[in-house]
């Protein structure tokens, strides 16, 4: 089965991510790349390394061509602008993997509060479903749309999961502290991520106040069957790709823990996975362990009625596009690794 593949934000960086891990998977065919630009160009003209690889024509965004040209789209636009594609999509029975936030959260008034901007497609919040394998992969398996998770809730999310969904820790105590490079930003000019303003600074930002935390809240509130609240602080690091985030959080007084036996849960609780590997006791993550990859890699420690949690993904492959081929796979019943290893 050959599927018909459009990835609308091309020239973005997710967009570009997707467009090298498509022309790599056998079972799908790029049909269709879309961006904001006014006169069709050749893509690998704006992006001479797919030279020999894409012929396609970098065209502006026609949804009634997008749709009878392709099976599968992946919106790969910035946060409030996806919204306007979807429901012409969904009507017209196309399969949808939003790598934007606008509909990764139920609710339309915590996204307004987030994003800063009314939902203007509220009823198809309701039909996405929430693209991160590890933890919906039936219902991925049958989705028409899919709501990519962001890059700093994948990295929060697989690593507190084992703990949150046994009840093993004090849910009132999670603190995040995470960091990312500047690509998580998109590609949109902003003065604070040009290289001469991030070189050899490092520094946190939106602290406490992420448009991400909503997200995190969300899904590990679903996990442990309570509201679970967190403590965010991003941080921005002085390199083009990747996030590693150091989590702590109390182990609840009733269960004795210790690093071992922390590990072995993992183990057991990311065992069928095959994009999470749970490191050796002793052992921790480091951004080159994952860049390039869609691992997340999760290392812990149990310190004194407390856990550390690092994990590290590529915010662009596992954090975004990757993740997004991911779920293409479980979507059409490809293998889950095809075109990712």
């Amino acid at each position: 089965m050959i599927v018909n593949v459009g990835v609308v934000g091309a020239t973005g960086y997710a967009g570009q991510e997707l467009v090298d891990i498509l022309l790599r998977h056998p079972q799908a065919r790029l049909a269709g790349l879309y961006s904001t630009a006014d006169e069709p160009r050749q893509f690998s003209s704006v992006f001479p390394r797919f030279a020999g690889r894409v012929e396609l024509m970098l065209r502006k965004l026609d949804l009634k061509e997008l749709a009878d040209n392709c099976d599968c789209v992946f919106l790969a636009l910035p946060h409030t602008t996806a919204m306007d594609a979807v429901p012409y999509l969904i009507r017209k029975k196309k399969t949808v993997i939003d790598l934007s936030a606008d509909y990764r959260l139920a609710s339309a008034d915590v996204y307004k509060s987030a994003y800063h901007a009314a939902h203007k497609d509220k009823g198809n919040i309701k039909k996405a479903v929430y693209g991160l394998p590890e933890l919906y992969r039936q219902k991925i398996g049958t989705a028409q749309l899919i709501a990519n998770p962001g890059c700093y809730p994948t990295a929060a999310i697989l690593a507190l999961a084992p703990l949150v969904a046994t009840d093993a820790v004090d849910t009132s105590s999670v603190i995040i502290d995470a960091k990312s490079g500047t690509t998580g930003a998109g590609k949109k000019a902003v003065l604070e991520s040009l290289f001469s303003e991030v070189d050899e600074d490092f520094k946190a930002y939106k602290v406490n106040a992420h448009q991400h935390m909503p997200e995190i809240v969300q899904e590990l509130s679903k996990l442990a069957g309570r509201k679970v609240p967190v403590c965010f602080v991003p941080h921005l690091l002085p390199l083009k790709r990747g996030i590693l985030e150091t989590i702590y959080v109390r182990l609840n007084k009733k269960v004795a823990f210790d690093t071992e036996r922390i590990l072995d849960l993992y183990r057991k609780f990311y065992k069928h996975e095959p994009f999470v590997r749970i490191r050796r006791n002793g052992e921790f993550p480091s951004l080159k362990d994952v860049s390039g990859t869609n691992f997340c890699d999760i290392g812990v420690q149990a310190d004194r009625g407390s856990v550390i949690i690092i994990s590290a993904i590529d915010n662009l492959l596992k954090g975004a596009s990757g993740q997004a081929v991911q779920n293409m796979n479980i979507r059409y019943l490809f293998p889950e690794t095809m075109g990712l290893v």
